[in-house]
């Protein structure tokens, strides 16, 4: 799971089995991953005996990477980064951040992808967010060869009539294997406040 730094594997490996426990051992972080989406998720692995892995870096890690991205210890990538700098900027409401932050900002997130994918091993379902799902500029790129499937959650948009629309500026045909579209998210726009 994204949702849990990888620095956190022993403490939730030794946590007892219960949801709340193990979310206490990763130091989940509750109000900013909105814990009642994905106590459903631990719940059902926990009753099921599969284990959480903690797939993320680590916040002390990606700052680092942040101030200096060649501490990533990726080869460059620039089309790639390109790309993802674009993705940080619409994040950010479309304003990109200074140069030097924003190349560390692209470096974290490729370190992200890179540690989330050497965590996967076997027949492995990983929960993150599109960004990172995507075979075009996420894990997959780090798992070459792999037997992988990656799926997009979509959140539907009244003024788009059919999937192709949502092709337009997000993703391409590329991005994901299937894309599996979902009620509207009640939530504040970031970007009107």
């Amino acid at each position: 799971m994204e949702q849990f730094d990888s620095e956190y594997q022993a403490a939730i490996d030794a946590a007892p089995a219960s949801a709340e426990a193990i979310a206490d051992a990763g130091h989940f972080d509750r109000k900013g991953w909105n814990w009642p989406l994905y106590r459903p998720l631990v719940e059902f692995a926990v009753e099921h005996r599969w284990p959480i892995i903690a797939a993320n870096l680590s916040r002390a890690e990606a700052r680092v990477i942040v101030r200096d991205p060649a501490a990533s210890g990726l080869p460059p990538a620039p089309a790639l980064a390109a790309e993802l700098e674009r993705d940080i900027a619409d994040s950010h409401c479309g304003e990109r951040p200074p140069e030097k932050l924003l190349a560390g900002m692209v470096e974290a997130q490729r370190a992200r992808d890179a540690r989330m994918a050497s965590r996967l091993s076997g027949r492995t379902v990983l929960i993150t967010g599109d960004g990172h799902a995507r075979r075009d500029r996420g894990v997959p790129l780090y798992l070459p060869g792999a037997d992988i499937v990656s799926i997009g959650f979509i959140e539907i948009d009244p003024d788009k009539k059919s999937p192709r629309d949502y092709l337009a500026g997000l993703f391409t045909a590329q991005s994901f294997d299937y894309l599996w579209f979902t009620s509207r998210a009640k939530r504040d726009d970031p970007c009107q406040r």
